[in-house]
């Protein structure tokens, strides 16, 4: 009797441990946005997007080269009109099916662009359709911008 107490007591503190793991971990993988921007119709895989921001700032996005290749080193590159950002990061999905985490942060450049680089992974071949949400801290609001591509024949 003593044994399976241990053991039941045992299980429940390893849940409550994945638990609270999961719970401190979930902003990382779903990070709280102030806004979302409704997903935009401009393709990256053709050219570079814009949007506004709820507060009149606009912030050109693209991802380069053209057509968008898996597995090969892409340049991501920004630039805003009508206001500071403080960071800028890019949370890559796939739509039908999950990738794993891929968010890389963009680095600020002295005129206020932003610029870096990524690699999106491939398990099926054939066209696979992306979301590019750009996460925005204007050091007032985080503000999600998604936009879509696609990779591939």
């Amino acid at each position: 009797m003593t044994k399976n107490l241990l053991l039941d007591t045992a299980i429940l503190l390893a849940l409550a441990i994945l638990g609270v793991i999961a719970y401190k971990l979930a902003p990382l993988f779903n990070p709280q946005t102030d806004v979302t921007l409704p997903l935009s119709s401009c393709q990256l895989s053709e050219q570079a997007c814009v949007a506004t921001l709820p507060d009149g700032m606009q912030i050109e996005f693209s991802i380069e080269p053209r057509p968008i290749p898996a597995l090969q080193a892409l340049q991501l590159r920004a630039s805003i009109r009508g206001g500071e950002v403080r960071k800028l990061e890019v949370d890559f999905t796939g739509t039908e099916m999950k990738m794993g985490y891929n968010r890389p942060a963009l680095e600020k450049l002295p005129d206020g662009r932003f610029s870096g680089q990524a690699s999106l992974p491939v398990c099926i071949t054939g066209r696979m359709e992306w979301h590019a949400t750009l996460l925005v801290d204007t050091g007032k609001a985080l503000v999600a911008v998604p936009f879509r591509f696609l990779i591939g024949h």
